[in-house]
């Protein structure tokens, strides 16, 4: 099995929508993507522009994609397609994104569904995350300080 972690294409917006979609806990639809604002004009504007995103391919197939804005110094999206979970996937993009934020923020931070059994909590917190809130609609805050 042959895993390669590189910079998001234009060509790829299509497989990071099927990820997207693909997820079971964190689940958004097409539908509700696009009332967020993310659709596939504003993702390929986002391409353009050279934005944090990455993709996680397995055997030239890409199985999971992370994002940050780079600006206010958080990870945006990391999702792994459940056909490719317990590959390492995650991990590989979450540390392509700490790098990138890391080299511009003393400390990064990203927010997730709290709810009790949502998976990406204790992902986070395996990686050196600390939960430092808790907003009103139930997600959660975490942050991360740059190694010494």
């Amino acid at each position: 099995m042959n895993i390669v972690v590189r910079k998001a294409r234009a060509e790829d917006v299509g497989a990071i929508f099927d990820i997207r979609t693909s997820v079971v806990q964190n689940h958004l639809s097409r539908e509700q993507l696009s009332e967020m604002g993310i659709t596939p004009a504003t993702l390929v504007e986002m391409l353009a522009a050279d934005a944090g995103i990455w993709i996680a391919e397995v055997d030239g197939t890409p199985a999971a994609f992370s994002s940050i804005d780079e600006e206010d110094g958080s990870v945006f999206a990391l999702f792994v397609n459940p056909d490719f979970e317990g590959l390492g996937l995650g991990r590989l993009l979450l540390q392509e994104a700490e790098t990138a934020l890391f080299r511009s923020h003393e400390t990064i931070w990203l927010e997730t569904d709290g709810r009790e059994g949502i998976r990406a909590n204790g992902f986070y917190r395996k990686h050196g995350w600390i939960h430092v809130d808790t907003m009103a609609n139930g997600d959660v805050r975490y942050e991360k300080r740059r190694p010494l």
